[in-house]
């Protein structure tokens, strides 16, 4: 490493939660694994194929160059691609044998400029339908049977009709019942069109672990996957977040009582104190909404002083410390343990808003690679996969 900040992954902890995951639901639901946003924070490639060795049948991603990158790297299961694409980009979805998601006729008409219809190679797309979360997909009868023509063509396959909840990691459930049953009335559409849909699905991983019923032929595993379960809400299953988050202090310094550090002078020693730098910053995804929290540091906590700037954070140690000695952000230390539930509770969002924030001038390390990859064919897997910046 050419910098002392880094990320520590174990892909056998990936592999685990998916499985105990994979346990928890009727043998005939699918699993499809949500390596968007670089894997959540955790690498793309390495958390799909450490999901893939779970058993996982298919993988999501957000954007078309997140599937084009996977495909690239050599996976070949299904892939989803969430968010709909341009019509002059299916060209390139269809080279990489991609699923689409769709959300209206216009897309079809405006497709079809640059798919003739019945050219040789089918169109596989997943039909999204909004029962109340509010941003993409169908929401009435008439834009669904607007829709039904098109889905029709000999060259396109509907390979899925799903939905998203809004409210799954919530105590009050009727929302999401109501979504449900939302749900229900929509597939009945489905299946007065006349369509051959593969898969129904609607449960994320709150859904799916809180509401196995609600599993249908295939959920979507994300956030659990990587050990992410609202902190307010008891999980089901056992799950074990993959990634600590770990640096080194670079200066220590002693503060006399009244001295100031940090942008604007945001942190004023009240006492004779010592001071330690950090090289991680907002431009690391470290931003400066997580001052006020914690580090560890020679097993104990120590908070961070003054504002964090874009590379660099000040921490006021319990005593002097050698340049060099670790720090732990995230992960265990001495004993002492800070938690993506902490800070994101911190924040006042989710943990996978603080995995997927971190940035890619922090190198992870993959742990546990002979464990998984002893499970693969060795070809499949780069040689430095345990240490790669992504």
């Amino acid at each position: 490493m050419l910098r002392d900040t880094w990320a520590e992954i174990s892909l056998s902890r990936i592999r685990e939660n998916m499985l105990n995951i994979r346990r928890s639901l009727p043998g005939s639901v699918k699993l499809m694994a949500v390596v968007k946003a670089n894997g959540y924070g955790h690498g793309d490639i390495e958390s799909a194929k450490a999901a893939m060795n779970a058993g996982a049948d298919y993988l999501a991603v957000a954007y078309l160059e997140e599937a084009v990158r996977l495909r690239d790297a050599g996976l070949q299961l299904p892939i989803l691609v969430l968010t709909p694409i341009r019509p002059e980009h299916v060209p390139l979805a269809l080279k990489h044998d991609l699923s689409l998601t769709v959300t209206s006729a216009k897309w079809f008409c405006e497709m079809r400029n640059f798919k003739p219809c019945g050219s040789a190679c089918k169109l596989r797309v997943h039909a999204k339908m909004d029962t109340g979360l509010g941003r993409i997909g169908i929401r009435t009868k008439q834009e669904w049977d607007e829709l039904v023509p098109w889905l029709h063509a000999e060259d396109v396959e509907m390979d899925g009709f799903y939905t998203h909840f809004a409210t799954a990691g919530q105590e009050d459930t009727r929302f999401l019942e109501q979504q449900a049953a939302r749900f229900l009335d929509m597939k009945e559409w489905a299946r007065a069109s006349g369509l051959a849909i593969r898969h129904y699905h609607c449960a994320g991983s709150v859904a799916a672990l809180r509401f196995p019923h609600l599993a249908m032929d295939m959920v979507r595993i994300g956030a659990a996957m990587y050990g992410f379960y609202p902190a307010k809400l008891a999980c089901p299953v056992k799950l074990e977040p993959a990634l600590s988050l770990h640096s080194r202090l670079i200066q220590v310094k002693k503060l006399a009582k009244g001295e100031y550090i940090g942008y604007d002078n945001s942190y004023q020693a009240k006492e004779e104190e010592w001071i330690g730098t950090v090289p991680i910053g907002y431009a690391d995804g470290w931003a400066q909404r997580m001052q006020g929290t914690d580090v560890l540091i020679g097993g104990r906590r120590a908070p961070i002083a003054g504002k964090i700037s874009m590379d660099q954070l000040m921490i006021k140690l319990p005593g002097p410390f050698a340049e060099g000695t670790p720090v732990t952000l995230i992960g265990t230390q001495g004993g002492k343990r800070i938690t993506f539930a902490e800070l994101a509770a911190h924040i006042g969002s989710v943990a996978q808003e603080v995995s997927a924030s971190l940035g890619v001038r922090i190198t992870r390390t993959y742990k546990d690679i002979e464990e998984v990859r002893a499970k693969w064919d060795k070809t499949t897997w780069p040689d430095d996969i345990s240490q790669a910046v992504i």
